[in-house]
């Protein structure tokens, strides 16, 4: 079912994403080479626990983390790990949910470790840079169709990228998952259309290569994560939005100056 969220609730919800804006402020200091993906775990949940807020991953369908960090070819859902530095020339993606007093929001953010090579650079300079101009999708009237074309078309036709398609953004509100399903790629005019007071998350995946993924397990566990089929690295940056008669509206903005003109009133 989905749900039109009351201003109220959309309040909450900017609010929730506001720590988790923060909380990849706080990463993004420590990410050099050398730290370990499990100092990144333990950074981002103290963050989160220490502004009042709950790690909405953790125990979800089993998750044992608060986070989620992907590094290079990891695509999605990889668990941080002790003992597994980063190196200078990797990225490295840190995902997660806040719970705070019953509302979520839902962001990732890549990050350079170091020097990258220019392979990487470009791919992920043109996923961020190419982000928010794709939420301008997010209008009223629009259709989920409308969001899934800007992004494939600027991924695979602009730029020669892979744009998985296993992955998808969703709904937010009142629970992590919820509908409706935000494919990233898709038809113009085709699908749901889009109403004021939706809450939604745009997440795309973007891959140096193709836009095949397959499953990977975690050893000595049962946890299934995702990696490219060819290798390739991948990038991804995901926001929760609503959507306004004003247009889409960010609540896990980082930059209050980039992003002005999507930021609530």
């Amino acid at each position: 079912m989905i749900t039109i969220k009351s201003a109220r609730e959309i309040e909450g919800m900017a609010e929730s994403g506001a720590i988790l804006a923060g909380m990849h402020k706080a990463v993004a200091d420590i990410i050099r080479p050398g730290v370990s993906s499990w100092e990144i775990e333990k950074v981002g949940r103290e963050y989160i626990e220490s502004h009042g807020a709950i790690p909405a991953e953790l125990g979800f369908e089993g998750y044992k983390y608060a986070t989620c960090v992907s590094i290079n070819d990891e695509v999605a859902h990889a668990v941080p790990r002790k003992g597994l530095d980063l190196k200078a020339g990797d990225i490295v993606a840190v995902d997660t949910v806040v719970d705070y007093h019953g509302y979520f929001s839902d962001s990732c953010w890549t990050y350079a470790v170091g020097e990258i090579s220019e392979k990487k650079a470009k791919a992920d300079g043109h996923h961020q840079a190419g982000v928010v101009p794709r939420i301008d999708a997010a209008q009223v009237g629009n259709r989920i169709g409308d969001i899934g074309y800007a992004i494939q078309h600027f991924t695979e036709d602009e730029h020669g990228y892979g744009d998985v398609r296993e992955l998808i953004g969703h709904g937010i509100q009142p629970t992590m998952h919820e509908s409706p399903n935000v494919p990233h790629y898709g038809e113009p005019g085709h699908g749901l259309r889009l109403k004021a007071g939706m809450t939604i998350t745009i997440e795309p995946m973007i891959t140096t290569g193709t836009w095949k993924i397959k499953a990977k397990q975690v050893p000595n566990d049962d946890w299934e994560y995702y990696v490219t089929a060819d290798g390739s690295d991948c990038a991804q940056y995901e926001h929760t939005i609503v959507i306004t008669d004003d247009g889409p509206k960010i609540l896990t903005s980082q930059d209050p100056v980039a992003d002005a003109k999507y930021l609530l009133k």
